[in-house]
Formats: structure tokens, sequence, C-alpha cells
């Protein structure tokens, strides 16, 4: 594997092996990390791992659903065999369905039953095509135990009634003699599915109904009080619609005005993305690159202000913040429908995974789900259709790196050091997190978004020694590289040997635009 490294009037490739006996001089600075270990006490949930799959474009008809009468895809009841393989690796917790926009416009009812009787639906929010509702709640959520993941259901408020939702949850979760479980036996699933994650309603100050938030509060703690908190197989999760991005008043309101007894999640979206200028996702400039690492860092600030409200009323956290919908943003791909949001999936992408990953680490008392969006064909996916192939992104190897904090403990940690500047701007060079699973081992994640630097770290792990360290890295050279139906593996991890124990400290090598995982032993 190769990188370029850039220098003032020069620049040089370099394989891995060489690069990692480059002097110190070729680090623009050394970064310190302090790792906290005898300081751990806050789990990282799995479900901070969790994605998001919408009725858009082709995440859902010909991403994961290609029919029950295809022949050519191989499939388990019309879902696809490659894409539940692909992503079995990734150990998803959670997934999040309908929608999105999508949500407040689908009637639960209209997909179940047989599918001939199904009718069809408009799917008026993502180019106007119709759907025959051949993907529903009972497709849904054999996906989801195809994948081994929790279901996570967007229900409908701007749109639904109150008894609609309410008759979902008992659709999916009853077993008793009411008529939503005899609704679902005669359409052939005897024991209820029981689906714990329930979002009430999505982007309610925009989408979902363009309320204000104390509207959208007094709605919710309706639709709140008639979806049981608990049922027999455990408590239920009611997830709030929440704030955009800094709208700071949103989560307030939402915090002051419903009670605690009605919720269990306050919901959170933040793309990484220039709303006037988002860029082409393959051919984006430096600079373009700069701002999108920017808006992706704002994460930390929304993460500890949306907190920071929540703890006001809540100091005990009992209400978890859930960052449902997260991730790039940019122009679709040539000639494919603007409302279908098909983007490729570079280097850059994978730089906006590793630091949002480490900072919903790094917040794991609070943030305790997060979805990315989204999993196929769609903005930031983790996997790529084209007819009966199917690629995985640089966002996926990243994710499927990060399965090591899955439910491990945090080990706090700070850095201080380098910076990447671009015109006179500057950005963290480096982003970590650090977590320790239940055999003992200890892992480190490390982010360089610098694409012209070797940054130098230098990490002390207070409270413990190690007598082994080994690695893997995500890189290449160039911030463009991807991965294309031609050539799936030109983005894929590798074995790094660029991090030397000496007891506590730890000195680590970061190559341009990498992604790094250390396990400590």
């Amino acid at each position: 594997m190769q990188y370029l490294i850039r220098h003032p009037g020069r620049s040089f490739r370099v394989v891995l092996p060489a690069l990692m006996f480059l002097i110190q001089a070729t680090a623009a600075c050394q970064n310190r990390v302090q790792i906290n270990t005898d300081l751990a006490k806050d789990t990282i949930s799995r479900n901070i791992y969790g994605h998001f799959s919408e009725h858009l474009g082709r995440c859902i008809y010909g991403g994961y659903y290609v029919g029950e009468g295809n022949t050519k895809i191989p499939n388990t009841r019309g879902i696809r065999n490659d894409v539940v393989d692909a992503l079995r690796k990734l150990r998803i917790p959670n997934l999040r369905w309908p929608g999105g926009c999508f949500a407040d416009t689908y009637h639960w009812k209209d997909g179940i039953g047989p599918g001939a009787k199904r009718p069809a639906i408009v799917n008026s929010w993502w180019g106007g095509v119709t759907e025959d509702n051949s993907f529903g709640t009972h497709e849904f959520l054999d996906l989801c135990e195809q994948l081994g993941a929790e279901p996570y259901i967007t229900g409908n408020v701007g749109s639904g009634t109150v008894q609609d939702f309410a008759q979902w949850v008992q659709y999916t979760n009853s077993e008793g003699a009411g008529p939503m479980s005899a609704l679902r036996k005669e359409n052939g699933r005897e024991k209820p599915w029981n689906v714990r994650f329930w979002g009430v309603g999505n982007e309610a100050w925009g989408c979902g109904g363009n309320m204000t938030a104390e509207y959208y509060a007094n709605i919710y703690r309706t639709f709140a009080t008639f979806i049981p908190a608990s049922w027999k197989n455990g408590p239920l999760w009611r997830i709030a619609s929440g704030a955009g991005s800094s709208d700071f008043h949103w989560t307030e309101v939402l915090m002051r005005d419903i009670p605690q007894g009605l919720i269990e999640g306050i919901a959170l979206h933040h793309y990484a993305v220039d709303w006037n200028h988002k860029s082409s996702a393959t051919g984006f400039t430096e600079a373009e690159y700069f701002e999108t690492m920017r808006r992706a860092l704002e994460m930390e600030d929304l993460v500890q202000r949306h907190a920071a409200i929540m703890d006001k009323y809540d100091p005990k956290k009992k209400i978890a913040l859930v960052v449902d919908e997260w991730g790039g943003w940019y122009d679709v791909e040539p000639g494919t429908n603007p409302a279908f949001l098909y983007q490729q999936n570079t280097m850059r992408d994978a730089m906006i995974a590793g630091v949002t990953l480490n900072i919903f680490n790094n917040h794991c008392d609070r943030v305790r789900m997060a979805n990315l969006a989204q999993t196929i064909n769609v903005l930031q996916a983790v996997v790529l259709t084209e007819g009966e192939r199917m690629i995985v992104t640089p966002t996926y190897h990243v994710m499927e790196m990060y399965t090591v904090h899955h439910d491990a403990l945090l080990l706090p940690s700070s850095v201080r050091g380098g910076t990447y500047a671009v015109e006179g701007k500057s950005l963290p060079a480096v982003s970590v997190s650090a977590s320790r699973d239940r055999s003992g081992a200890t892992h480190i994640s490390l982010v360089n978004i610098d694409p012209g630097h070797v940054q130098e770290v230098v990490i002390e792990t207070r409270g413990a020694a190690s007598s082994s360290v080994s690695g893997r890295i995500l890189a290449s050279g160039r911030l463009q590289d991807h991965n294309t139906f031609d050539d799936p593996s030109r983005v894929k991890p590798a074995e790094f040997a660029g991090a030397r124990l000496d007891g506590t400290s730890l000195r680590v090598q970061l190559p341009p635009c990498s992604v790094v995982v250390l396990t400590l032993r």
C-alpha cells in the first residue's frame, strides 16, 4: 500500500514499511494523547453504531430488497443475501426505518397482508415514484432478524393518528388475544417481534409538520401517553423528534415541557454539509474537504451543548441523546436522479466516520444511540449496489474496524498538539477515542484528517501497562480514492506496524488521511 506525502515544494510516495521509519522531522507536529484507564466508568453502547434506511432512492428497493420472485440475485424472502452477509460483519446493533421524511407520510397498514392486496403509494418526498408496498413491517422485521439487529421504527406523527401509532406498537409487540395480535397472526407471524425503539415522528420542525417546539412537545405528550413505557419483555424507548444541528431552543423546550416518565430519548440530526455548496462526492478540492471536516467536527460542540441542556433537567442522565441522522451530504452522482441522493464514498467519508464515532464514544454517558445516514445507495452509504453487483465503501471499513468499541468500557482521553490548516484556517489534526473490552484488551482509534502530513502521536496510558501492540489501518494515496464496481478493493484495511510500545508510552506515526485502530494487551 502506498501513501502520498506532501511537503512544501515537493511530494513523494512511500510504501507502508518505509513510512514507519521516516525521521521525526517528517511529522508536522508531535501530538500528545493521555488515556486515563483509571478513570473509566461509562460504557460505549453498541447502539451508537446503528444505521438508517429510508424509503429513498435505491436504499430499500434495489438495495436491501429485490423481491421474492427474483432469480438473478440470491435472496432470502426477497432480501439480498450478499447485503446481509456484508452488514452482519458490521454487527449492526439497530436499524432505523421507514424514515426520515418518508415516515410521516407512511401508513403501516398499507404494508401488511398479501402483497397483491397492498395499495401502492406515491413517495412524494423522494422523486414522486410509486411504490407497491411490497416491503413493509413484516419484511423490515425479517431483515432485522437476518441481520441480528434491533428494529428502530419511526412512527407517523405528521399525517397519522395516535390510534394508528398505538396499534402499530400492539401489532409488533402484543402476545394477547387483542385485535392487533390476531391481525399479525392472520398475516403469518405467530410470535411478536418485541420492538423496543420507537421514534415519535421525524424532524417535526421541518418535513414532519413544520411545528414549533412548543406545539410538538404537546403533540409528543399525547402520542407517548398511548405508547406503553414497557412491554412484557422489557421497557420501550420513546424517542422524541429532536433538534436540527444547533437549534438548542428545541432541546430546551422538550426537556422542560415533556415529563421524564414519558420520554427515553431525544434525537439530534446533523450533516457535515455546506447547504449552499455541497460539492462533488469525488471531485472535491482540498478547501471543500476542509469545510466538510469543519462541519463534521462541529458534532463535538453540538453534543456538548445539547447535553448541557439535558443535564440541567436530567442530571442523572436517564434520557439518551440519540443522533439518529449523521454523515456527509454531497451532490448526487452525474446522470442519477437528484431525488435519490446517490453519491460515491471516498476517504473523505472515512474521515467523517472516524472522527464522528470518536466523538460519540467520548460522550457515551449521554449519546447512547446513533444512526449513520444511510445504509445502502443513499448519502454516506456503507454498501453500494448495481444490479447483481455489490461493493462496500471506506465508511464500511471504518465501521467494521470500530466494532471493537461495542459495549466496551470508555477510557477517558485527551489530545493536544498538531493542527491541519488550509487558507489560514485550522482544525485539530488528530482525533482519538479508547476503550477496554471484556477480555481486558485496550483499543485506541486514531484519525489523522491531514491529507498532507504524517502526524506523530505519543500516547500515555495512565494507570496501565501493556506488553504488546497490534493494529489495522485504512488509508490511501488520495482523499478522493474510492471503491468502484470495477475496482472494489482499492480502499481496504491493512495491517499497521507504525506503533512502538515502551511501557505505558506508545509512539505512533499516523500517515496522512488515515484511520488506525490499535489493540494493546
